[in-house]
């Protein structure tokens, strides 16, 4: 969102906690299509809570991606989330050029918990009433040092990032190309990574307001690892549901559920927030991605325990690709652990 460089084809780089996923798509006369796709783990311990902790490693395992999957890469859609970004929604009277510019950043002084010289800031207009001649913004804030650092870390990794975006925001992107959404219902988009989670909400089929909260599946992953005494390897496995013949799946789910109190006391305490901010009573469907969405009995938990319809989010609905690109994985059962960075690759240079 912070700067743009034009190419017909874009390519999307998720740095996560767990994993990096890296999607290139091409666009043509009839839609876009994954040209390139790849997935490498990390380290447990390289990223935590959207802190690096060995830097070395995740530059290794960026570049060792980039050189499996296309070394001619060098442009790249990158996000970012946590507590370093901050989102807020205002309204200003309709103005243009240099005076709405103006209004928006005197609006974000009053606004931002940071000063604004600390910061990186954008916004986009989410809809304009004619009638009362005002303009609802969205404004984004990311502290500079926080992005800074994670623009070096890409660039050391010998690649240049021509867009800065925000995980929820991708998450939007990919869900807007590949589903029709029904304005007539709440939805909120949950996507549900290793230490963070960003949840969306959209009302009136808009843009209403996003929450990242700092829990995800790392606990459930410890408590896999510690449970049945599993090394790193084995307990990502079990968490991608890949040992049904070696665990015992009773068990399994039990474990699961309970390490995941934290992730649904935070779900339940955004959802009851935004339910008082937006004046509603309810919230009509939760749509899932993200690694969480893959985790065993998970899914059916959460829409159990938040008594909202889930489904799990496919960023390739309507998107073409090779299978025999993902070799020996079936797409749809990693579908979602793609949403952002295809949501990343789907944003237009101009």
């Amino acid at each position: 969102m912070f700067s743009l460089k034009k190419n017909k084809s874009t390519v999307g780089l998720d740095v996560g906690a767990s994993s990096i996923k890296l999607v290139k798509l091409d666009r043509h006369k009839d839609g876009l299509a994954v040209s390139a796709m790849g997935i490498r783990e990390l380290p447990p311990e390289a990223i935590v809570a959207d802190e690096v902790k060995d830097r070395e490693a995740v530059i290794f395992n960026i570049q060792s991606l980039v050189d499996q999957i296309d070394p001619k890469i060098k442009d790249v859609v990158i996000s970012i989330s946590g507590f370093g970004v901050i989102t807020d929604k205002f309204m200003i009277d309709k103005k243009s050029g240099s005076e709405a510019e103006q209004a928006i950043l005197f609006e974000a002084e009053q606004r931002s918990p940071f000063d604004v010289e600390d910061v990186t800031l954008d916004h986009h207009v989410i809809k304009v009433d004619e009638e009362t001649r005002k303009a609802e913004i969205l404004l984004v804030a990311a502290r500079n040092e926080f992005l800074n650092s994670y623009v070096e870390l890409i660039m050391d990794a010998g690649l240049q990032p021509v867009v800065v975006d925000i995980d929820a925001f991708a998450t939007l992107n990919a869900y807007e190309h590949n589903y029709e959404i029904d304005p007539s219902r709440i939805t909120v988009l949950v996507n549900l990574g290793y230490d963070v989670t960003n949840i969306l909400y959209l009302t009136e089929g808009l843009y209403h307001s996003t929450r990242d909260i700092s829990s995800g599946t790392r606990e459930i992953y410890n408590a896999i690892q510690k449970e049945f005494r599993l090394n790193a390897e084995l307990a990502n496995k079990a968490l991608k549901g890949e040992m049904k013949d070696s665990i015992d799946q009773d068990m399994l789910k039990a474990t699961i559920i309970s390490a995941s109190d934290e992730l649904v006391s935070g779900l339940e305490l955004a959802f009851s927030y935004f339910k008082t901010q937006a004046k509603v009573d309810k919230i009509d469907w939760m749509v899932l991605s993200g690694g969480g969405a893959l985790v065993p009995y998970l899914p059916e938990f959460l829409q159990s325990k938040l008594n909202v319809p889930l489904e799990i989010l496919n960023p390739l609905r309507n998107i073409d690709f090779d299978p025999d690109m993902f070799h020996y994985l079936a797409p749809e059962k990693i579908a979602p652990l793609l949403t952002v960075p295809i949501g990343l690759a789907m944003r237009k240079t101009r």
